[in-house]
């Protein structure tokens, strides 16, 4: 597993992954180098949506349209700050880049001009986010914990929530109920 980079790949918690964290989670790996990995759950929506948590940090949302999009539980770090996955990337005070589309952006200014303007259009707003460190990701894929999938932005911004990890199982020919929560070793 050296010299292994799943940056803008998704992964997906198999069935034996205990971790309630992560149980039947999909991940959207946003950085992976030699130091560890960042990703953040995409099908995880809170109890809140993007209306609640502009009044929370006192930024007034002019779309009304984006009010009722849902905020995402990202993962156990950090979960009092919050991330922007979005597309286009933009030009922000913390952003980094996943690919030529996609940035995730850790800097209020990205809050500051969804609410008023509306831009970026396509975002995905996570209260935390998923780490692990240097070999902890690839011990846990052979471990047979997570399967991988390169990632499709249409999934992550054209999706419902609950759509998204069947969507990213059908990348690879396969649905939740055909996985074993059995890990075998050839």
């Amino acid at each position: 597993m050296d010299n292994v980079n799943l940056t803008d790949n998704f992964l997906i918690a198999m069935p034996a992954l205990a971790d309630p964290y992560f149980a039947r989670a999909l991940v959207y790996i946003c950085e992976h180098n030699d130091n560890g990995a960042l990703g953040i759950i995409v099908n995880r929506p809170i109890d809140m949506n993007l209306g609640s948590l502009f009044d929370k940090i006192d930024i007034k949302l002019e779309a009304d349209q984006l009010s009722g999009l849902p905020v995402y539980f990202g993962g156990p770090v950090q979960m009092d700050r919050g991330f922007v996955l979005h597309r286009p990337i933009g030009l922000w005070q913390s952003t980094l880049v996943v690919n030529q589309e996609v940035g995730l952006t850790s800097s209020r200014d990205v809050l500051a001009a969804v609410g008023s303007a509306g831009v970026p259009t396509e975002i995905l707003v996570t209260l935390g986010y998923s780490g692990w460190e240097a070999g902890q990701l690839e011990s846990e894929l052979a471990q047979n914990s997570w399967l991988t999938v390169p990632a499709k932005p249409a999934i992550l911004f054209d999706l419902p929530p609950e759509e998204r990890l069947s969507a990213a199982l059908q990348k690879l020919g396969i649905s939740f109920a055909q996985l074993s929560d059995v890990a075998g070793h050839a």
